[in-house]
């Protein structure tokens, strides 16, 4: 199985269920595994065969700062599910990140992996 990956992407995007966190955005950090197969591109060394990186990027980032959901579990699940369709991606892993949400922790988040099979 090959794996694209981007990690730390930056987005602001009002996300909580407290009545604060409604009325400003907060940063996430928002990390992709990306199931996909690279083994044509590889072998032609031809990039129309993978991933635009960028273009990945940009959609997920868009997607998420316009999202309002409460729960960050939602938002991964639905990147994931994104991830899936648009991108057809076989596997999805989205870690999202959101920092100092626990002033005790240095970080706190949730991870889900989501397959095309499920």
């Amino acid at each position: 199985m090959d794996t694209i990956f981007i990690e730390q992407l930056a987005v602001d995007a009002v996300i909580g269920v407290y009545d604060w966190e409604r009325e400003t955005t907060q940063r996430l950090f928002i990390d992709l595994d990306i199931g996909f197969s690279i083994r044509d591109a590889a072998a032609d060394d031809d990039v129309d065969q993978t991933l635009d990186y960028q273009a990945v990027a940009e959609r997920v980032h868009a997607f998420a700062s316009a999202s309002r959901y409460h729960l960050i579990e939602t938002l991964a699940e639905e990147i994931a599910r994104l991830l899936l369709t648009d991108f057809e991606a076989f596997k999805a892993t989205v870690r999202i990140s959101k920092p100092g949400a626990v002033p005790q922790a240095a970080n706190v988040g949730v991870r889900v992996t989501r397959s095309s099979e499920a």
